[in-house]
Parts: C-alpha cells; sequence; structure tokens
C-alpha cells in the first residue's frame, strides 16, 4: 500500500449540519493537531467559533477522541471503509460562565442583629 493509499479523508462535522473538509491526513495525525486544523478552518461567519483547541472535542465512532492518540489508533474495521471519506463530529465547550458575584453580606448593626431592612426589632 502507498503513502498516498494510506492517507485517510476526513471531514469535519459541525453541529448545525455544515461541514469543514473533506481534508487528507496521514493515520500518524494526532487528534491535539486535528483540532488545530478545526480551529484554522473554522467558518468566519459562525458566532459559536471554539476560541483554542481546548474548546474542541472530537467525536467518532461514539467516541469522544484523546488529544494524544492519532488516527491510526482511532481505526476501527467496522467503521473503515477503504477510500470512504470518514466524518467526525465537533462539539464546541462553551466556557464556563463566570462565577456569580458572592452574596453581599447583610449589614450588621452595632447590637449584633442583621439589618435587613425592614426595621423590626425582635426584643
Amino acid at each position: 500500500m502507498s503513502a498516498v493509499e494510506d492517507q485517510l479523508e476526513i471531514k469535519f462535522r459541525l453541529t448545525d449540519g455544515s461541514d469543514i473538509g473533506p481534508k487528507t491526513f496521514p493515520p500518524a495525525t494526532t487528534i491535539a493537531a486535528l483540532k488545530q486544523t478545526i480551529l484554522s478552518q473554522w467558518p468566519k461567519e459562525k458566532s459559536n467559533g471554539p476560541r483554542n483547541a481546548r474548546d474542541v472535542k472530537l467525536i467518532s465512532a461514539g467516541r469522544i477522541l484523546e488529544n494524544n492518540t492519532t488516527l491510526g489508533d482511532c481505526r476501527s474495521p467496522l467503521c473503515d471503509i477503504p477510500g470512504a471519506v470518514r466524518t467526525m463530529h465537533v462539539v464546541v465547550q462553551q466556557p464556563p460562565l463566570p462565577p456569580p458575584d458572592k452574596e453581599k453580606k447583610k449589614a450588621v448593626d452595632n447590637n449584633g442583629s442583621s439589618n435587613n431592612g425592614c426595621g423590626c426589632v425582635i426584643l
């Protein structure tokens, strides 16, 4: 088998159903490198794009792919058809929301009771 025949053709399916690719990669390509490709090829008109590679999850054959694995490691005899384009699904993890402001501490008057604004005093 020649080096060209050993190449894998992959398209990346985004959550809205559009695709990036297909593009051809050697089996030694890491998942981290694929994520960098996705970042560089992300459609500029889409507002929900990833900011960095950590925001991207790649799913193939129902499995979330780890950064340090290669395309060769991810091959499956049941899913890979020679000459076919493999589809990997792209999930963008939105950055976490900033933590809400801590509750403002209730003001305490000189007597040690909390001042909740009603002005009532319980004796």
